[in-house]
């Protein structure tokens, strides 16, 4: 049996690849670099296709060996969508739609899509079950949700297994700095840079942080063990407040700023945790919720790779 990973040389997806390896599992990545890193994939026996899912063609040759995709290729971001609006829809959704085009012609059996929490918008109720409604608050919420409906749909019209993972914020080993990106490494950025840490809002808003290593592992999970569509969630099931994070990451890399505070920016949304009770009942899916030793492996690897190229 071989798998594909689209976005294999990203934060996310390098983390499945050495996990599916170390399942002795055949694997090969398309990636094209615009985020990824080469030396995420370190010296791993895979075939590595240079390419963007946008080029139908490629993403149809690329397919034709393959019997699970884990599709994590995707432009990614609440704020850097609202700023390039048709580039995140043309890559989301058009890019999903050749993914899925190819698996019909080639016989893919299963597609595990790498959702996110960005497509349910300003919570209703907490925790967020799998049910919540879906009110996206940014173009990049919405080009998340347009791919899991089309995906499910496919699930409904051919013989294809579709999984929608819906992760929330997650963090962890191969992360790195990104000014659109996740907070814990634009506060590891500034803590290195000798920067003040910006918190926008109060600070009170709170996230639900997931460490790669455990998303690495539902993807996992959903591949081998499930077997008709579905959509999940994928968090902790926990919460902190930014403000409380602040103090986890000056204690995780042991550096010390002042914090600053400014006006709360479009498309982000105040509360989210996660109601993980679905995945965890269906597959047997428990995440490790200690984010303080999650972070101090973080600071780690981010200490020796700051700076580092391509």
């Amino acid at each position: 049996m071989k798998y594909l990973v689209t976005g294999g040389a990203g934060f996310i997806g390098s983390n499945l690849v050495k996990l599916l390896i170390s399942k002795g599992l055949d694997v090969k990545v398309i990636d094209n670099f615009s985020t990824g890193y080469k030396k995420n994939l370190g010296n791993f026996d895979i075939e590595i296709i240079d390419g963007d899912i946008r080029n139908k063609e490629l993403v149809e040759k690329s397919t034709s060996d393959v019997d699970i995709i884990f599709h994590l290729a995707a432009h990614i971001g609440n704020v850097k969508s609202i700023n390039n609006s048709i580039e995140d829809s043309d890559i989301n959704v058009l890019g999903t739609l050749n993914i899925l085009e190819a698996a019909r012609k080639n016989n893919v059996r299963k597609i595990v899509y790498s959702s996110s929490a960005a497509i349910f918008g300003e919570l209703l109720t907490m925790p967020i079950d799998e049910k919540h409604p879906q009110n996206p608050d940014s173009p990049y919420g919405v080009s998340k949700l347009a791919a899991e409906k089309h995906i499910l749909c496919f699930g409904k019209l051919y013989d294809i297994i579709t999984v929608c993972l819906r992760y929330f914020n997650v963090y962890g080993v191969n992360q790195r700095y990104d000014a659109y990106g996740n907070v814990i490494p634009i506060f590891a950025n500034n803590l290195f840079e000798n920067k003040n840490i910006t918190i926008f809002g109060d600070g009170t808003q709170t996230r639900d942080f997931i460490n790669v290593k455990d998303v690495a592992k539902a993807n996992y999970l959903t591949s081998q063990k499930a077997e008709e569509s579905d959509v999940f969630n994928v968090g902790s099931g926990t919460e902190i407040t930014i403000n409380e994070l602040t103090v986890l990451v000056q204690d995780a890399s042991g550096i010390q700023t002042n914090i600053e505070y400014a006006p709360s920016r479009k498309g982000e949304v105040k509360h989210c945790r996660a109601d993980i009770s679905k995945i965890k009942n269906r597959f047997d899916f428990s995440p490790d919720p200690d984010i303080k030793s999650g972070l101090t492996e973080y600071f780690e690897w981010f200490k020796k790779d700051r700076g580092g190229k391509k």
